[in-house]
């Protein structure tokens, strides 16, 4: 926790969870993503967090975005960037918001099939629109993330050639290729899988007369959790190694995508303890409910995939197993259960508990209002 989150806390009144980001950390991360991988455009992944001062902040730095939606992109403009600065990332989009994107100066877009291409082509003729580029989405292999993505975003490998042909044929600029290798990777070596896929698919084009321009690498950069992770500058390295190895002297332009790895460690959480019972008397294990769950933005705890590191005031003290729920009348909303966390047994109801490293994936996960519980609350410092 930065003293700066300390500070803030320590003076706090308000009722009710929050999530506190500091900026400086989120500045921090920006820098050292383009320290370890110079020569490629940081697009954010605003699905992370959107919060206005961190889009001003990363705008202000250089940083470009990626948005799933028109609603991204229009967040990603209010800050007053250039709309060569934003890809529209999402492969799944109506043709309204294809029209909404050319229409704000989006030229840059993601698909992973012909009939994705089709939408955006029939968009930009209508408007007139020159030189709309597509990026192809082609499946790769998770393995080694905490997170691992499913099948429902990208296509087979052996089809993004042919993806990229008929948005040729249809007068589009076939740009280039993409891949995401799960989120919260920490298998150096994925990245390197990848591009030897992409490598692949840019000698097929080129045989085919069409010379691919960028490989768009995707995020999957971690956080820090309850593990130990790799560096930025280790990922950077990695990285350039495999493009040497795969592209030669003829590296493409390259684009990252880091949303957790941009935000994750600036943000806190402070929660506090509802409830803490036992189910029998004889169950060693103690429930504790705090007034934050599933709901309200820690969503990603779905199957234990993601393990949020949890402070007390009174971690000195002897520890004891906790299963840790939310306070939703909802079955599903339990956090930890098939892995109790080490909780003080001195724990309270009504002691504050802070869960570190909830920057990214917490406020866009929190639902409107289930249960009349508000959406989580958030500022940035």
């Amino acid at each position: 926790m930065t003293d700066r989150i300390r500070e803030f806390l320590r003076n706090r009144r308000e009722d009710g969870p929050i999530l506190v980001v500091d900026l400086e950390v989120v500045a921090e991360n920006f820098a050292t993503f383009a320290k370890a991988l110079p020569d490629t455009r940081v697009f954010y992944a605003v699905k992370a967090n959107p919060a206005p001062e961190i889009l001003n902040l990363l705008a202000e730095m250089g940083s470009c975005f990626d948005c799933a939606s028109v609603v991204e992109i229009e967040q990603a403009l209010a800050t007053g960037v250039a709309a060569d600065r934003v890809s529209f990332g999402n492969t799944i989009k109506k043709e309204k918001d294809i029209a909404r994107a050319l229409a704000y100066g989006v030229r840059l877009f993601a698909v992973d099939c012909e009939p994705e291409v089709e939408k955006i082509a029939r968009q930009a003729k209508l408007i007139g629109a020159q030189d709309v580029k597509v990026f192809c989405r082609f499946l790769q292999d998770c393995e080694g993330a905490e997170w691992p993505l499913s099948r429902k975003f990208g296509c087979a490998a052996e089809m993004a050639p042919q993806v990229l042909e008929h948005a040729h044929r249809l007068g589009l600029t076939a740009y280039g290729l993409s891949f995401h290798v799960g989120s919260q990777q920490t298998n150096l070596g994925a990245w390197d899988q990848a591009l030897t896929t992409a490598s692949s698919i840019f000698r097929t084009l080129a045989e085919r007369g069409i010379e691919l321009k960028m490989v768009n690498m995707g995020g999957g950069f971690p956080t820090k959790y309850l593990k130990d992770v790799p560096a930025a500058e280790a990922y950077g390295a990695s990285i350039f190694d495999a493009l040497t190895k795969h592209f030669g002297n003829r590296i493409p332009e390259t684009i990252i995508e880091p949303g957790r790895g941009m935000v994750g460690n600036a943000g806190i959480i402070e929660a506090e303890v509802v409830l803490i019972s036992k189910k029998s008397d004889t169950d060693e294990v103690r429930w504790v409910y705090l007034d934050i769950g599933k709901f309200q933005g820690l969503a990603e705890t779905m199957d234990e995939a993601i393990r949020y590191p949890i402070r007390t005031i009174h971690d000195e003290d002897a520890k004891v197993p906790c299963v840790l729920a939310g306070p939703t009348c909802d079955s599903v909303d339990v956090m930890y259960e098939k892995s109790p966390y080490m909780l003080p047994f001195s724990l309270s109801i009504g002691d504050k508990v802070l869960i570190e490293a909830t920057g990214a994936y917490t406020t866009t996960y929190s639902t409107v209002g289930f249960n009349g519980f508000p959406p989580l609350d958030s500022i940035c410092i």
